[in-house]
């Protein structure tokens, strides 16, 4: 599955980060609790040359929470400073101030010993579409300043965001990379809605989907459609033990068409829509791995 998405406002958006970077003491990234490798743009280690970062992993409420430890854990050991959060709910944002200045402990100091003491922190909030940037800069505001929507590519311009006399975040708009150079990345982002349903087949997804849950998280399947068993695996062959798994699905829901067939579409649509509303259980597709770089969904939790 070929998945690429790289609209015209994300090249400039690139410009610009690397543009404001200058004028930045820290860098916020907002990653997707589920998928922290895969919703991490590779691009932000270049651009952000080295200013002081603060993780923040969003929607811990739809993720594994041992999975989710095991990230805090990884992140830290690189040197991040890491935040969890549920920003939809509210928990974390309002620990984000202090995160900051724990982060700038000693920027802060400086200051202090030169006479400028409650001089102004800029942190600069970086985020893939649709990973709950908006929502978290509302509630770390305590009012709406960016627009939020359960969509991808909603913010499109720049906006700073005061938050306290001291502290202001400079929002960006979310954006992708050019190319995908492994499949799971991008059927990861496609699992979670950071690209758009459009540009894919909605089936295969859900096949690659089922597959990944019917592997890794067996039980939490057969308890959301209520299946006795799942089909046998009969090769490997993610697609079509996928559309098994989806056909048995629809079947429990009553999901028929003409001569007794299952609905596949209405399926996969329902199947999606349920995943990412943390009605099936909470699930992360990616652990950390030994390695430096790369990413995907071959290992579970």
């Amino acid at each position: 599955m070929n998945i690429q998405w790289y609209p015209g406002h994300m090249t400039k958006t690139r410009r610009m980060i690397a543009e404001q970077m200058k004028h930045m003491d820290a860098v916020c990234e907002i990653l997707d609790a589920r998928i922290p490798l895969s919703s991490r743009n590779p691009d932000v280690e270049e651009l952000t040359a080295g200013k002081p970062r603060l993780i923040v992993l969003n929607r811990i409420d739809l993720a594994d929470p041992a999975a989710t430890k095991k990230w805090r854990a990884w992140f830290e050991g690189k040197g991040y400073a890491v935040l969890e959060a549920n920003a939809k709910e509210g928990k974390g944002p309002e620990r984000f101030a202090a995160a900051v200045r724990t982060l700038l402990a000693d920027k802060i100091a400086a200051y202090e010993a030169k006479g400028q003491a409650g001089r102004m922190l800029r942190v600069m909030i970086l985020g893939i579409p649709n990973v709950g940037k908006s929502t978290f800069i509302n509630k770390v505001a305590k009012r709406k300043t960016a627009k939020a929507e359960d969509r991808p590519g909603v913010t499109r311009a720049k906006q700073w965001v005061p938050i306290d006399p001291s502290l202001e975040l400079l929002d960006t708009p979310g954006i992708l990379w050019p190319k995908f150079e492994d499949q799971s990345v991008g059927l990861n982002l496609a699992y979670t809605g950071a690209v758009k349903d459009d540009i894919m087949d909605i089936e295969t997804l859900a096949c690659h989907l089922t597959a990944y849950l019917g592997e890794q998280y067996p039980e939490a399947l057969k308890s959301a459609y209520k299946l006795p068993g799942l089909p046998a695996r009969q090769e490997d062959n993610d697609v079509a033990w996928g559309y098994e798994l989806l056909q048995a699905a629809g079947r429990r829901r009553g999901f028929l068409i003409s001569g007794g067939e299952v609905d596949t579409e209405r399926m996969a649509r329902i199947l999606l829509d349920e995943f990412r509303g943390g009605k099936l259980g909470r699930f992360t597709l990616e652990l950390p791995r030994c390695e430096e770089t790369g990413a995907g969904n071959d290992v579970g939790v």
